[in-house]
């Protein structure tokens, strides 16, 4: 559904359309009041001073004779652009406030957000009142208070939307990509949060414009001679038993006004949120020192990780769920790593990208990508770098792509950050590259919304995006999660296509053990945040060593399995990164186990045939896979 659809279809139902038309009254009122009734409010007569309501003056006069009611009218200019005023300084200080952790990193940010929950903590009324002490009386001072009170509020609720959506995967594509901070916020988080800022920010106003009133019935909003609703009350009040419609008519225009934009506000969550603006042409950069597209001569080795380590803050001390990961992969190569939920993966793969950031810490004896040394402080060309030669297909592809912004546009986004192509150079690539991966029709495909793909299209199409550089590496995580049978196959013959035709590395993370069989040279097998087994792929089922390899192979059914029988599994729960036992982590659940292994933790040792396992008892394994055991 398009913008415009969306907003007609807002505008039909009876509450969407009974509060355009009060907020459009309003604020045509409050344009061309002072227009048709200005002269008659400021109009003095000393002949009709404080008079009661009549057919002359509908809600009677004040101490100088002047119209109450159009003094009412003409004050609509007033009152509201002097709340429209206050809502967007909240809005502004609420956003700088509420994405500052986002932009300034966690140190900075850490500050900002205690800051404004501080503040949050006071009540709203209190805070404007304080501020209109310290700013003075007066239609400015009103503004700063007002504005100043109503942004923590405004600056909570960006930070939890923004730090709910900087979670998601095509924020992670994202920053993969290179593209840097401030275009991840303006074009990828913002507008998938618009709806609720939207909505908070046209209640604000009508709450603004309810605190102006009390801050003028108090004395400290506008001046005399200016007048606004609040004004007019305060001064209505004072006369109530004589001429209560003084009283009652301005304080009907302030419940009116702000039901308007309390109701549009409801209305519109429903229409905002998926236009987005047009990107704007590459800007020229400044020539930067390149990295290395290849590794050093002599060597056909992608990716050399050694002694990767990724720890977070606990409240017991820093929880490492990645232990000293030592790992490469070869141009052409097609490696995967597999074990258990929580066993490090993921988090390898993402240290590798470049994707963790504080609190988490990430620390390795060697992390070398294509040559260049991935633990120096990120720049410019590193980005360049990951965006073009390293592509990441995430484990969710429904969540692998900004559900606000149309395929093609994501796609072209590499093309135009890393390779300066301008936009129909970009759109024409993402069209390419879309058909590369099978995509039907791509030119037409590129002009939909994510939600238009089906599973299988997206994860293809996240294949795609890869492929908008000149990737040396796929990292896939999980790709053919939540997809079935027919199109797992397919996008795992997509990368095997991929492979044969350009020559790029794999790197393959899953728990299934036959898709690991099915397309892989090499598999890691990891547990409790270390790998313990590595050893070809063909050798698998009858050279696996390590208990832990032999458990997850035995707990994978196949059209031999017994179904009378209880499936094979693997005893016990995984170590808790949090407290993992001293020796060996699969000590507590391995039937070979002994108090040597309980006791000593053992080192990952190669053969010299090309395989490394981390076992005491490797050499007592028995050699085959035995079915119906674990």
């Amino acid at each position: 559904m398009t913008w415009r659809a969306r907003w007609r279809g807002v505008l039909r139902t009876p509450v969407g359309a009974s509060a355009a038309a009060l907020l459009g009254a309003v604020l045509l009122l409050a344009v061309l009041a002072p227009l048709l009734w200005g002269a008659r409010a400021e109009a003095v007569d000393t002949a009709q001073i404080l008079r009661p309501a009549s057919g002359a003056h509908w809600a009677g006069t004040d101490a100088l004779g002047r119209d109450i009611f159009s003094r009412v009218l003409v004050a609509t200019g007033t009152s509201v652009r002097l709340a429209l005023a206050a809502t967007a300084l909240a809005v502004l200080a609420g956003l700088l406030l509420g994405t500052a952790p986002l932009l300034l990193g966690p140190r900075w940010g850490r500050l900002v957000t205690a800051t404004v929950n501080v503040a949050v903590a006071f009540p709203g009324l209190l805070l404007a009142l304080s501020f209109a002490v310290i700013f003075g009386a007066g239609a400015r001072g009103a503004v700063l208070a007002i504005g100043l009170a109503g942004a923590p509020a405004f600056a909570r609720l960006v930070q939890t939307l923004t730090a709910t959506v900087a979670g998601r995967d095509f924020v992670a594509a994202a920053r993969v990509a290179g593209v840097g901070r401030v275009r991840v916020l303006v074009r990828h988080i913002l507008p998938n949060v618009g709806e609720p800022l939207v909505v908070n920010a046209t209640i604000g106003a009508g709450g603004a414009l309810l605190a102006f009133a009390g801050l003028s019935f108090l004395g400290l909003g506008v001046q005399a001679p200016e007048y606004d609703w609040g004004r007019l009350l305060g001064e209505g009040l004072n006369g109530i038993y004589l001429n209560p419609a003084a009283a009652l008519v301005p304080g009907t225009a302030v419940v009116l006004a702000g039901l308007a934009f309390n109701l549009f506000g409801e209305a519109v969550a429903k229409g905002f949120g998926v236009h987005t603006a047009a990107p704007r042409r590459a800007r020229r950069r400044s020539p930067e020192p390149s990295v290395p597209a290849v590794a050093p001569a002599g060597s056909d080795v992608l990716l050399h990780v050694e002694e990767l380590r990724v720890s977070f803050p606990g409240p017991a001390g820093p929880v490492t769920p990645v232990r000293g990961v030592s790992l490469s992969v070869r141009r052409g190569e097609t490696v995967g790593i597999v074990g258990e939920s929580g066993s490090g993966k993921s988090l390898t793969a993402l240290a590798v990208a470049r994707l963790i950031e504080e609190p988490g810490l990430v620390e390795a004896r060697r992390l070398d990508f294509l040559g260049h040394d991935l633990r120096e402080a990120p720049t410019r060309a590193v980005r360049r770098l990951l965006g073009t030669s390293l592509a990441m297909v995430f484990q969710d592809p429904a969540t692998s792509f900004n559900p606000t912004r149309r395929i093609g546009t994501q796609l072209a986004e590499v093309a135009r950050e890393h390779l300066g192509a301008d936009r129909r150079a970009a759109l024409d690539r993402a069209v390419d590259r879309l058909r590369a991966v099978h995509i039907p029709a791509p030119r037409r495909r590129a002009r939909q919304f994510p939600h238009e793909f089906s599973g299988g299209m997206r994860q293809r199409a996240m294949i795609g995006m890869g492929l908008m550089g000149s990737p040396q590496l796929i990292v896939a995580d999980e790709p053919t999660t939540a997809l079935d049978v027919t199109v797992q196959q397919r996008v795992l013959r997509l990368l095997a296509e991929l492979r044969a035709a350009h020559g790029v590395a794999i790197l393959l993370i899953s728990h299934d053990m036959g898709v690991i069989e099915q397309v892989c040279d090499r598999v890691l097998v990891m547990y409790a945040g270390r790998i313990v087994e590595d050893l070809p792929t063909a050798e698998l089922r009858d050279a696996a060593r390590h208990p832990y390899t032999r458990a997850l192979l035995a707990a994978v059914p196949d059209l031999s399995t017994d179904r009378d029988e209880p499936l094979p599994v693997i005893p016990g729960r995984p170590a808790d990164p949090a407290a993992p036992p001293p020796g060996c982590a699969f000590a507590p659940r391995c039937p070979l186990a002994d108090d040597h292994c309980r006791s000593s933790d053992p080192a990952l040792v190669a053969d010299g045939a090309g395989r490394r396992v981390a076992c005491w008892h490797a050499d007592r394994s028995p050699v085959g896979v035995a079915k119906g055991s674990a």
